[in-house]
């Protein structure tokens, strides 16, 4: 990979006939070029014909990814490999926003955009006062989210944010609100920041939501 990195998961696609070659094949990350000196990822049992799956690695560090089958007479066929890191910091600043409503031009972008609202109202997104509103973060990608940042607006009304679920996961149903909940918020003060430890749990998308009628959600910053 040119360079050292920490690898949180690994693709494969496998051919679409003789798939069963691919069995018993075994990833490995690490810094050397002599295979087996490097740490085992995970072994891929078994993978259908045109089949893709997902293997953890768990931020295991290293400059190679190898994939090989033990043994004598073996032939590894590999349709598709993707190596994806483990990326520490602030992975919002890259995803894309959307909320169910926007009030003004409180528009859900300007909660990801960098800036924490030293001015008042310069860069919040807010919904319209309506029945359990939302506001979603799509990080383009699956990751492993340790924590979610989120500082409130600065000037009235604070205590909208009061109550709001933060739900991490992989679904679009009910526009992501159905994914497991990370934490619930009870209330943030007039500009100020929380964070909120989701335990590494895995999710392309992180929703804010309001379980609650007629609530508008408003917010400066999220990380």
């Amino acid at each position: 990979m040119l360079k050292v990195y920490r690898v949180n998961r690994v693709t494969i696609t496998n051919r679409h006939t003789y798939g069963w070659r691919i069995n018993r094949a075994v990833i490995r990350i690490g810094n050397f070029l002599d295979i087996y000196n490097n740490t085992v990822c995970a072994v891929i049992s078994t993978l259908a014909d045109g089949a893709t799956d997902t293997f953890s690695c768990g931020g295991m560090e290293g400059r190679y990814m190898i994939v090989h089958i033990p043994g004598d007479q073996k032939i590894l066929s590999l349709t598709e490999v993707g190596v994806y890191r483990y990326l520490a910091g602030n992975v919002a600043v890259d995803g894309a926003a959307t909320q169910s409503s926007t009030y003004m031009d409180w528009f859900a972008e300007k909660a990801i955009d960098s800036n924490r609202g030293l001015q008042k109202n310069m860069s919040c997104s807010s919904t319209l006062n309506e029945t359990n509103p939302w506001w979603r973060l799509d990080l383009r990608d699956v990751y492993k989210i340790s924590k979610v940042v989120v500082t409130n607006r600065n000037d009235c009304c604070a205590e909208q944010i009061n109550g709001a679920e933060i739900h991490i996961g992989n679904s679009l149903e009910n526009n992501s609100n159905d994914n497991p909940i990370c934490a619930v918020i009870p209330a943030i003060p007039a500009g100020e920041s929380y964070n909120y430890s989701c335990g590494g749990m895995e999710g392309r998308y992180v929703n804010l939501i309001i379980p609650a009628i007629c609530k508008a959600s408003g917010m400066f910053y999220v990380s």
